[in-house]
């Protein structure tokens, strides 16, 4: 019996060794899980930091005009109510700051000289002028933007390299945005929707007349590439166009694309 329980105090003895001995392991390895975990905040307040870095990089517009000003304090909710009130828009950046899924379209106004005698459009119109030195270039771009949803504008500049006319314009024609009215004037259709025109309307500039008619769902837009462009991007579906005049000169073309729906916000009577 002695024996027995000299046997079972020895393996008392060892038992206990081999726990003091992993507690002795298993002590470093907590106090280098506990490192990691203080290790990990670190790495993420860096990537928050390079986050607030690039946010910051992307609202650098600081507003000089009053109504900038307003419109970052929070006065206009949207585009819609700023035009409503009748505000003059001279500063691109508040366009941006409203609508901020715009797009825009560039508008081939150019031509060179094609095989067979016919055009090849380029994005800019060059003309030339005679100097003392020679002859001296300049550049017109003419750029619409919109949201395909009621909101569109259109630009021109000019000037002597074509990225610089390019965004020029795009300015530009962020300027001159505007609300399209939009509906269903067609009888043949009467759904009520906002797919087409309400009325026919038209638009001259210089030599150029264009007609725009309502047309029923489906018919999609009956006009050339340019043209599309435009009536695309104000949220137009579905219409019927008819040009008079020389549309091969595309800025008087684009232009009174523009001034017809224009004319749409405006009936007889001024209401």
């Amino acid at each position: 019996m002695v024996k027995k329980k000299e046997k079972h105090e020895e393996t008392r003895k060892e038992i206990e060794k081999e726990e003091d001995m992993e507690e002795t392991v298993e002590k470093p390895e907590k106090e280098i899980k506990e490192e990691k975990v203080e290790e990990k905040p670190k790495e993420k307040k860096i990537k928050k930091g390079f986050v607030k870095k690039a946010e910051e990089g992307l609202a650098e517009w600081v507003p000089k005009t009053e109504l900038g000003k307003e419109v970052v304090k929070g006065k206009y909710k949207s585009l819609n109510d700023l035009l409503g009130e009748g505000g003059i828009i001279l500063e691109p950046e508040i366009v941006d700051y409203l609508v901020p899924n715009l797009k825009e379209e560039l508008i081939y106004v150019g031509g060179t000289p094609g095989k067979g005698g016919g055009i090849r459009r380029t994005p800019t119109r060059m003309t030339a002028r005679m100097h003392k030195s020679g002859r001296r270039f300049k550049l017109t771009a003419v750029v619409v933007v919109g949201n395909e949803d009621g909101v569109v504008g259109i630009g021109k500049a000019t000037s002597n390299e074509h990225r610089v006319a390019i965004e020029k314009a795009t300015d530009q024609a962020k300027l001159n945005v505007i609300n399209v009215r939009r509906g269903c004037g067609s009888w043949e259709c009467n759904c009520g929707g906002s797919h087409s025109i309400p009325f026919r309307t038209e638009g001259k500039v210089g030599s150029v007349k264009v007609r725009l008619s309502p047309t029923p769902t489906g018919v999609g837009i009956v006009a050339d590439d340019e043209t599309k462009k435009i009536l695309r991007l104000a949220g137009i579906k579905d219409v019927w166009t008819k040009t008079f005049g020389l549309t091969s000169t595309r800025i008087n073309l684009a232009f009174a694309i523009f001034e017809a729906l224009k004319n749409l916000s405006t009936t007889k009577g001024g209401i």
